[in-house]
């Protein structure tokens, strides 16, 4: 009886590129492209030019598809690749850096998660009603937008800067960076910062307070609008969670794969 092509790597039984194709569910050409890209090793040939493989291969190609998922295509390749040129360190650096993106991504959700329930916590400030500006220049707002003085909540760009123990030029930058939008007072021109737009501005002071760079806010932001405020963003967050935990799962399947290919490569 024939040796198992996945259990005996080391055997001598000569595989073809359709046997490699059929026990993944791959076409011929996605193998062949797979050695040429250096996924696999380099194939022997026939004295007809016909590649043939080895057990060896079955295993490296099982590994190259189980580092995606929890890796992505590009990582995988190149941990593949790295290992078929010996550099063992490096494929094992490219592992680590998947591992700490997982951690970063598991840290900023939770940051989200935090700064949510201080929208949602009924012993944060809310942002208040939003003073209307009135017919004469007694109520409006003076040069740099700086809206109402004491006593008022949001509204205009002053009183939320206070709020919020920032300067008013921080939201402006918000503002330009897409994470705020004020409406304009069509008969000012002054900014006036509605129900939504302070529930931004706070949730984007949260994120900043945690380090978190504008351009990995925008996206987060995105989302709570897309939801329609923080509340309905909890579905969101928990179908977040599940994928963080399935790419830490497929981070583990990808590593017992990938020690078991170098255990047989000796």
């Amino acid at each position: 009886m024939a040796s198992d092509p996945q259990s005996s790597p080391r055997s001598s039984l000569r595989l073809r590129p359709v046997d490699l194709a059929r026990a993944h569910g791959l076409s011929t050409q996605a193998v062949r492209n797979y050695e040429e890209a250096g996924i696999l090793p380099a194939a022997a040939r026939t004295e007809h030019g016909y590649r043939t493989y080895t057990p060896l291969h079955a295993r490296a190609l099982r590994t190259f598809l189980a580092l995606v998922p929890g890796h992505g295509h590009r990582t995988a390749a190149a941990v593949m690749r790295a290992v078929g040129e010996g550099a063992v360190e490096e494929a094992l650096r490219l592992i680590d850096e998947s591992h700490a993106q997982l951690l970063e991504d598991r840290r900023t959700l939770q940051a989200v998660e935090q700064a949510l329930r201080g929208l949602t916590s009924p012993a944060a400030p809310g942002p208040g009603p939003v003073p209307r500006p009135g017919p004469g220049p007694a109520s409006a707002p003076r040069a740099g937008d700086s809206g109402p003085r004491a006593g008022t909540s949001g509204g205009f760009i002053g009183p939320l800067a206070g709020q919020l123990g920032i300067r008013p030029a921080t939201l402006r930058k918000w503002e330009r960076a897409g994470l705020v939008r004020p409406r304009r007072d069509p008969r000012t021109g002054y900014r006036v910062y509605d129900e939504a737009a302070v529930r931004d501005a706070r949730l984007v002071h949260q994120l900043r307070r945690g380090g978190h760079p504008l351009e990995q806010i925008a996206p987060l932001i995105e989302r709570v609008r897309a939801a329609g405020g923080p509340e309905p963003l909890e579905a969101t967050l928990c179908d977040w969670r599940d994928r963080l935990s399935e790419r830490g799962r497929a981070l583990l399947a990808g590593a017992a794969e990938l020690d078991a290919y170098l255990r047989e490569r000796g």
